[in-house]
């Protein structure tokens, strides 16, 4: 049985270590909060969602397939959450109960696989029970091939045979087994075989003329004698003893796996929860290949700083299709650090299957996120500011592959206005070059002149709104580029003083 609730032709990978780069995403986009809104907690669903949001799929199909999925969960969230409750009781009762198969003798292995069968038995029930209730219910592929297997395999005679295997697999009455003779009179070719249980009436059996057989009884104390016969009995039972063990392991295979795939679409039901009682928008984002150049949205908002004040927070439209580089200027303070981050996690969300913060969004997918944002002071002094940027500029730049997004907040600013500009325009244009999509949070001025003066058709310039008495309304305008970030309204502010 296979679970194919985030694949429609397999299940999930196996966790791997963060690459640096991504280290760095969780850092610069804040992404421990995206996770711990996810996860209210758990440990398992915040580990699931760091490992989802980080394996980001790069087919439109796949990542509708999971969307689909979703939605029915969305649709009918106590079903999803009953099924989570069994995936995860099966894991806890296998975690309490089981010794496991630690033994390397045939009788040792089969006691524990029968063991953890039986352990089984119940939640496997549950899962037909769940599914015979609410299959009709649900819509998407996903979720209808997984309850038609559910039902399938686990029809009305499934469980009576399986308990039937069970009781005989523990041989209460002892085991037959027949054996050749090979060189040296030693035996060869062990095979387990059915006991006949005597079902003839007594005067049919005192009657019935007894084939001729030898026997021997080991006496109590002969503890060679047992363990010989101990032997017998695990050459005869080695084979039945690897299938039960491998049945076994491949329904505890698929409770794991039910359960990490579950632990996702959990973690968005809480999200979607909490963000509903914030009054926040959410929309499942339409989106399109690599190759295309699309990124148009309305309402879109930082899911980090909405989850951190606990309240709703300001949104934003833009319309970028086909645009490579998105330039982003304007008054400090007025939220041009947050949009960007909003971007940033809207494309991760987007592409591992989830909803995303806003009220509509569509934009092609990447081969890789990633962001180069301004540092402290290295306390160490190992080397001065600019040289880290631009050490961390070309280890994105040795990283990175056409179609991939790369955020800028604030680079190159450590050093004078004219220097720093020119190292921005060259290597924005050699990524330019690449088909590398960025967005460009700047308050140098020359730079982003350079190319408003060029009147570049994939490139859309954003200013941070600034009302006329200095007030921001943190949303983002299209606009060129000013000589000014208005840095005097926030000394102003701070030190109370009026315009």
């Amino acid at each position: 049985m296979k679970v194919f609730l985030m694949y429609p032709d397999r299940d999930v990978s196996p966790q791997r270590e963060l690459r640096d780069y991504e280290e760095t995403l969780v850092q610069d986009l804040e992404l421990n909060i995206l996770f711990e809104g996810i996860a209210e907690g758990d440990k398992f669903l915040f580990k699931v969602a760091r490992q989802t949001i980080f394996s980001g799929l790069d087919e439109p199909d796949t990542i509708c397939y999971r969307q689909d999925v979703l939605k029915d969960c969305l649709k009918h969230p106590d079903v999803v959450r009953e099924m989570y409750r069994v995936s995860v009781q099966s894991m806890e009762n296998k975690r309490r109960h089981w010794l496991g198969i630690f033994n390397r003798y045939p009788g040792g292995i089969l006691s524990g696989a029968v063991n953890m069968l039986e352990m089984f038995v119940e939640p496997l029930k549950a899962l037909k029970e769940i599914a015979d209730k609410n299959a009709e219910q649900f819509k998407s592929k996903g979720f209808r091939r997984f309850f038609s297997m559910i039902r399938e395999e686990l029809d009305e005679g499934y469980f009576a045979v399986v308990e039937k295997h069970l009781k005989e697999l523990k041989f209460h009455s002892g085991v037959l087994v027949s054996a050749g003779l090979g060189k040296g009179n030693e035996g060869t070719n062990y095979i387990l075989r059915k006991i006949n249980h005597k079902s003839h009436k007594w005067v049919r059996r005192v009657f019935t003329r007894k084939s001729p057989v030898y026997s021997y009884t080991i006496p109590r104390r002969d503890g060679h004698g047992a363990q010989a016969l101990g032997e017998l009995r695990d050459r005869g039972i080695n084979l039945i003893a690897n299938a039960v063990a491998q049945s076994a392991d491949h329904i505890d295979s698929f409770f794991k796996a039910l359960r990490v795939e579950l632990a996702f679409y959990i973690g968005c039901l809480n999200l979607s929860a909490r963000l509903g009682r914030l009054g926040e928008p959410i929309t499942f984002p339409r989106p399109v290949p690599v190759t295309e150049r699309r990124h148009s949205f309305a309402g879109l908002y930082d899911i980090a700083l909405a989850l951190t004040m606990d309240q709703k927070v300001v949104g934003n439209d833009v319309a970028a299709d086909g645009k490579n580089l998105v330039v982003i200027t304007g008054a400090n303070q007025g939220g041009k650090s947050t949009f960007l981050r909003s971007v940033g996690l809207a494309q991760l969300m987007m592409q591992c299957g989830m909803f995303v913060p806003a009220e509509s969004f569509s934009a092609n997918l990447c081969t890789g996120l990633f962001t180069h944002y301004k540092r402290e002071e290295d306390t160490s002094m190992e080397s001065g500011k600019f040289d880290e940027e631009l050490t961390r500029m070309s280890g994105i730049i040795d990283a990175v592959s056409p179609g991939a997004i790369i955020l800028f907040n604030e680079s190159f600013a450590s050093t004078n206005e004219r220097e720093g500009s020119e190292i921005a325009r060259q290597i924005t244009h050699g990524l330019l070059e690449r088909n590398i999509k960025m967005f460009f949070v700047t308050h140098l001025f020359e730079f982003p002149q350079s190319f408003y003066e060029k009147h570049m058709e994939n490139v859309v310039f954003l200013r941070a709104e600034r009302q006329v008495d200095g007030k921001r309304t943190f949303r983002l305008v299209e606009g060129g580029p000013l000589q000014t970030s208005y840095g005097e309204d926030v000394f102003n502010k701070i030190f109370g003083i009026s315009s």
